[in-house]
C-alpha cells in the first residue's frame, strides 16, 4: 500500500516522461517523425496499387495479337516458275507460269508478274490468259488480269476462236465468265467489237457489252468478189 501511495503522488512529468518530451517538440520535428514512421507503409501501398493497375490494364497475348495490324507482305516467292493443277482423276485443269510469284497470307492471294495462264475445260477446250500482272485467289479459280490483258479461247469444230483484250479483265474459270469495267476489244473470227465494259458467260453463250459499242464485220465473199471485179 505504501508503494501505491507514493506512485499516486508522483508528478505528471515523472509518470510519462516520453509523452511530455514529445509534447514539447516543435511541430516540424513531430511531422518528420510521423512521416518517417508511416512513409514506408504508404510507399508499399502505392506500389501494390500500381502493380494491380498494371496487371489490370496490360493487354493479354490475344489482345496484343488482335491489336497488331496484319502486314501485307509475302510469306514465299517463286522465280521463273510453272505450277500445274490436276483433277482427282489426273486430268490437267490448268497451268500457271510467270516471272515471279508472291503469296500473301493475310489475304490468301497470289500476285504474278508477266502471267501466262492455261485453263482446260472438261471438253478439252483451252483458254489462254496473259497480262503484265495477275492477281489470283488461293485456289486459282478467280484471276484479275491487269495491264495488256488478253484472254484467248480456241475454237472447236466449226466454232471460230474468240479473244478479249483490254487493260483489265476479270476471269472466273469455274463458271467460265469474263468481266471488265474498262474498255475491251472482243474478236470472234473476223468480227471485232469494241465496248466500254464486258460481261461474258461462255456456258450461256452470252456477251453483254456496256457503254459505247462499235462493231466491224468482215465482208462476205460475194461483196469481196464484187469489189475485186470492180
Amino acid at each position: 500500500m505504501v508503494a501505491s501511495t507514493e506512485l499516486a503522488h508522483r508528478p505528471a512529468s515523472t509518470l510519462a516522461p516520453s509523452q511530455a518530451q514529445v509534447t514539447g517538440l516543435p511541430w516540424s520535428v513531430r511531422l518528420r517523425d510521423l512521416l518517417s514512421a508511416y512513409l514506408p507503409l504508404l510507399l508499399m501501398a502505392l506500389l501494390a496499387l500500381g502493380t494491380w493497375w498494371l496487371v489490370k490494364n496490360s493487354p493479354g497475348p490475344d489482345d496484343a495479337e488482335a491489336a497488331r495490324a496484319p502486314r501485307h507482305v509475302p510469306d514465299y516467292t517463286m522465280e521463273r516458275f510453272t505450277v500445274q493443277r490436276f483433277a482427282p482423276d489426273g486430268r490437267l485443269l490448268g497451268r500457271i507460269a510467270g516471272d515471279q510469284l508472291r503469296h500473301f497470307p493475310d489475304t490468301d492471294t497470289i500476285e504474278i508478274d508477266n502471267a501466262r495462264i492455261h485453263a482446260y475445260s472438261p471438253g478439252g477446250q483451252v483458254t489462254v490468259a496473259t497480262a503484265r500482272r495477275a492477281l489470283s485467289n488461293g485456289d486459282g479459280s478467280e484471276v484479275q488480269l491487269i495491264g495488256n490483258a488478253e484472254v484467248q479461247r480456241e475454237g472447236m469444230g466449226a466454232e471460230p476462236p474468240m479473244s478479249f483484250r483490254g487493260e483489265f479483265l476479270h476471269a472466273f474459270f469455274k463458271t467460265e465468265e469474263l468481266r471488265s469495267h474498262l474498255p475491251v476489244v472482243v474478236q470472234r473470227g473476223a468480227t471485232e467489237l469494241r465496248a466500254d465494259g464486258l460481261n461474258y458467260k461462255n456456258l450461256d453463250q452470252q456477251v453483254q457489252l456496256s457503254g459505247r459499242v462499235r462493231a466491224s464485220f468482215a465482208p462476205g465473199r460475194s461483196a469481196a468478189a464484187q469489189r475485186k471485179a470492180q
